[in-house]
């Protein structure tokens, strides 16, 4: 009990939280065959944020058993992908369009939908494909954040129930954040803390958290 404690604990790290009545993007994506199989990230103008993700019915258990975990928790999102978020929400009438690309057929990489709502304007559109560039960045470099936030949660799992496979995992993440896959990694700082304090894990993986945190540390 003490174990799954801190695990929700880690998992649950919460940054500011969101800011009622601010204009606010929130993107939402669905895909049945993937883990976490939904998660939806509500953006405000001033950074603060939240993020809530459904694990994957097909996933099964996890790491030594232990299978994802829902996940809700206050995020925040710095510059410049604050700014060119919302930038670009403006810039296509706050969403309110046509931004399927009906006249493609491309294999299906999930349901992604992306809304604005503020004083100034509001609106949503959905799509698995456009063919507007900035609307797939925005899509991919939302997922960016996803995904580091679902990392932080395996992370999180791994030190408690499988330090071994920590390392690999770390490494798997290093990869993403240079390839721009995993981004604003500042939300799972205390996790990647948490490992590179502990003298019970191999320092290889340990090493890759202080890497990690010395990145986020070196953009401010």
């Amino acid at each position: 009990m003490f174990a799954a404690a801190i695990a929700l604990a880690l998992l649950q790290a919460a940054s500011p939280s969101v800011t009622a009545g601010s204009p606010e993007i929130r993107f939402s994506f669905e895909h049945p065959q993937l883990d976490p199989s939904a998660y939806t990230l509500v953006i405000h103008e001033d950074g603060s944020g939240h993020y809530r993700s459904t694990p994957g019915t097909s996933s099964g258990p996890g790491i030594d058993g232990y299978g994802s975990l829902p996940t809700e928790r206050d995020i925040t999102v710095r510059d410049p992908l604050l700014a060119t978020l919302f930038q670009t929400a403006r810039s296509h009438h706050f969403f309110a369009m046509e931004c399927e690309a009906t006249d493609t057929k491309v294999a299906f990489t999930g349901k992604k939908t992306v809304a604005y709502a503020g004083s100034d304007g509001s609106g949503q559109c959905i799509f698995n494909y456009s063919h507007d560039k900035e609307l797939n960045q925005l899509a991919d470099d939302l997922m960016a954040v996803a995904f580091t936030l679902h990392e932080g949660n395996r992370l999180a799992i791994e030190h408690l129930h499988s330090r071994l496979a920590l390392d690999s995992e770390l490494e798997n993440l290093q990869a993403a954040v240079k390839d721009h896959r995993a981004l604003e990694i500042e939300n799972i700082a205390p996790v990647l803390q948490s490992i590179a304090d502990d003298e019970a894990v191999m320092n290889r993986a340990r090493n890759r958290a202080r890497s990690l945190l010395n990145s986020v540390t070196s953009k401010h």
